[in-house]
């Protein structure tokens, strides 16, 4: 009996949870839930799942390094999808805990004055800074492993004036309530999640193809990086994200993350790499993939 195909995710009810089931919505996947993201991507690099699922960047707090890191240094897991769905935060708690009379006034449902507490993921957290500094600024805030670890820890502290910030989804499971919807302090919250392992992801939605490479500069040619830049430029290559990070092997080397809006299955990019490399650069292929737009 043929098993079903499976992706590695952050645990239950987290936001990577949501974009691993808005992904995978029109097909059978099993989804392994993973504590840390090391887990997620140790678990498919051997071979325990097909794929990762992995935040990669986000339009508040932009890229995700120790994501990068992971990818470039620490595995080989090709890039076989992109996507883009909104970050919506939540405030989770119990309603009949922290309601009153007083609460109805402004139409909340729930007493500001009453949450003592609010724990959440520190990037979730911050994302929110706004709305709690402006709404519940005597609060403690305590920082957790992840949004559905901030509402379990919630649910089994009853009665202590504790909210978390996390989803619909994680409240749903842990049987708590949604003070209120859409606590983010921008509406235009998305955060692009890549889909990585050593199977294709087969699909024809895509209206967009992408190719993400690796450059590592020649330390003996001034000028490379306009070099590089130049082999897309002249060909009229649209670059989408171009981001330098440490190598790590010494201070002031650097690599360059740069993500393409063409496949390599084409005539042009396979050229712009070929005269990268002529003037002694490194370039390592990170996939070549499609991007789905958000249809919300």
């Amino acid at each position: 009996m043929n098993r079903l195909p499976s992706a590695a995710v952050l645990p239950k009810g987290t936001f990577s949870d949501e974009a691993a089931r808005y992904l995978f919505r029109e097909r059978d996947v099993d989804l392994v839930y993973c504590k840390m993201i090391a887990d997620v991507f140790k678990s498919t690099a051997g071979g325990k799942t097909d794929w990762s699922v992995i935040p990669i960047e986000n339009t508040i707090d932009g890229s995700v390094s120790l994501h990068t890191d992971w990818l470039v240094h620490e595995v080989e897991l090709p890039i076989r999808a992109e996507w883009v769905i909104p970050a919506v935060q939540n405030l989770v708690g119990r309603r009949s805990e922290l309601s009153e009379e007083a609460a109805s006034e402004d139409g909340r449902g729930w007493d500001p004055a009453k949450i003592v507490k609010i724990l959440s993921h520190p990037v979730a957290m911050a994302q929110c800074y706004e709305f709690i500094r402006t709404h519940i600024p005597h609060a403690e805030l305590e920082t957790l492993s992840s949004t559905a670890e901030a509402i379990r820890t919630v649910q089994d502290n009853p009665g202590r004036g504790w909210a978390a910030i996390g989803t619909r989804t994680a409240a749903a499971d842990c049987g708590l309530d949604v003070l209120q919807e859409g606590v983010t302090d921008h509406d235009n919250n998305y955060t692009r999640f890549l889909l990585v392992g050593h199977q294709v992801y087969a699909s024809d939605a895509s209206t967009m193809q992408k190719t993400s490479i690796l450059i590592t500069l020649p330390e003996d040619y001034p000028g490379a990086l306009h070099q590089v830049l130049a082999a897309f430029s002249w060909r009229k290559i649209n670059l989408s994200r171009i981001e330098s990070r440490p190598t790590k092997k010494k201070l002031g080397s650097y690599y360059f993350w740069i993500d393409i809006e063409m496949s390599l299955d084409t005539v042009l990019l396979p050229s712009a790499i070929a005269e990268i490399e002529a003037i002694g650069c490194q370039v390592r292929i990170l996939g070549s993939y499609p991007s789905f737009p958000f249809e919300g």
